[in-house]
C-alpha cells in the first residue's frame, strides 16, 4: 500500500534507518524526495540477490532518474526476461514496480493496445510513485503511435477508476512533465477532445488536476483554442467540477492578460 507517513522534503533530512529501509525495499517511498534518494544499485541486489552484480556493469549511477528508471528495467529484461515482468510488476517494493513499467517499454515488438493492457495494473497501483512511473515508462511508445494511443485510451476516460482516467489524460499531456513535450498536441490539441471531454466534470480532483494541466500546457501554444473550449465546457457542463477544471486550467491565459 501506499505510504501515508510525511516523508522528508530534503534529501539531507531522510534519517539513516528511513534510507536504510527505503535502500532494501522494507519500505515505501513516502514523496518524490524519498524516491530519488534511493540507491538503486543497493535495491537490486537487495531485491535480486540471485543475479550477478556484474549485471549492473552497465547502470550509471550519475544519470537523471527517468534515465536510471530505464536502465533498470533494460537490465532486468536483460538478466530475468520479460517472462518475469509479472513478478516485477506485483513485487512489494513500489520503486521496484516502476521499474516494471520501464521493462514493458523496452519490449520492441508490442502494440500499443498490448502495452497499455499489461500496464493498468501499474496504472492503478495503489502507490503515486508507481502511478508516475507508468505513464512516463509508455509515453514515447504512445507518442510514436499517436491515433491509436488516442483510441485506445477512450475506454480508460470512461474507467470506474481514477487512477485510470487519469493516466489517459497525463500520459498524453501536451508538455508533461519529466518528458518530451508531444509538438502533434501543442499545435492540434483538438485531436484529444474525445479524451478530454468525457471528464469535464468529472467528480475526482486528481483527474481534475491532470485535465486542468493539460489544457493549460495547450493554452501555451494555442491560447484561443483554449479559451474557446473553456467557455463552451462552463455552457454546456455548468458543474462545480467543471468550473473547477476551467479556472485551474486558465491560469496561464490570466497571467498572459494581466
Amino acid at each position: 500500500m501506499a505510504e501515508s507517513r510525511k516523508g522528508a522534503t530534503k534529501l539531507a533530512n531522510i534519517s539513516p534507518d528511513i534510507l536504510q529501509q527505503l535502500n532494501t525495499g522494507q519500505l515505501a517511498t513516502a514523496n518524490l524526495m524519498e524516491g530519488l534518494a534511493i540507491d538503486f544499485q543497493q535495491l537490486w541486489q537487495h531485491c535480486f540477490a540471485e543475479l550477478p552484480a556484474s549485471a549492473l556493469a552497465s547502470y550509471d549511477p550519475a544519470a537523471g532518474v527517468v534515465k536510471r528508471m530505464q536502465m533498470m528495467g533494460q537490465i532486468l529484461n536483460q538478466s530475468l526476461g520479460f517472462g518475469a515482468f509479472n513478478r516485477v510488476a506485483t513485487h512489494h517494493a513500489d520503486t521496484v514496480r516502476g521499474w516494471a513499467a520501464f521493462m514493458l517499454a523496452d519490449q520492441a515488438n508490442l502494440s500499443v493496445a498490448e502495452r497499455l493492457n499489461l500496464v493498468q495494473p501499474l496504472a492503478d497501483d495503489a502507490h503515486f510513485g508507481v502511478r508516475e512511473w507508468a505513464w512516463l515508462a509508455l509515453r514515447p511508445q504512445l507518442t510514436a503511435d499517436l491515433a491509436t494511443s488516442l483510441n485506445v485510451l477512450q475506454t480508460w476516460v470512461a474507467d470506474s477508476s481514477e487512477n485510470i482516467r487519469r493516466f489517459a489524460i497525463e500520459a498524453l499531456r501536451p508538455r508533461g512533465v519529466w518528458c518530451s513535450h508531444i509538438n502533434q498536441l501543442k499545435q492540434n490539441p483538438a485531436l484529444a477532445l474525445e479524451l478530454l471531454t468525457p471528464v469535464r466534470s468529472d467528480t475526482s480532483r486528481y483527474v481534475q488536476l491532470s485535465v486542468a494541466n493539460w489544457l493549460n500546457d495547450a493554452s501555451k501554444t494555442q491560447p484561443s483554442w483554449v479559451e474557446q473550449l473553456t467557455e463552451q465546457w462552463l455552457v454546456e457542463s455548468p458543474s462545480a467540477e467543471t468550473r473547477w477544471i476551467v479556472n485551474h486550467a486558465t491560469r496561464s491565459l490570466r497571467k498572459t492578460k494581466a
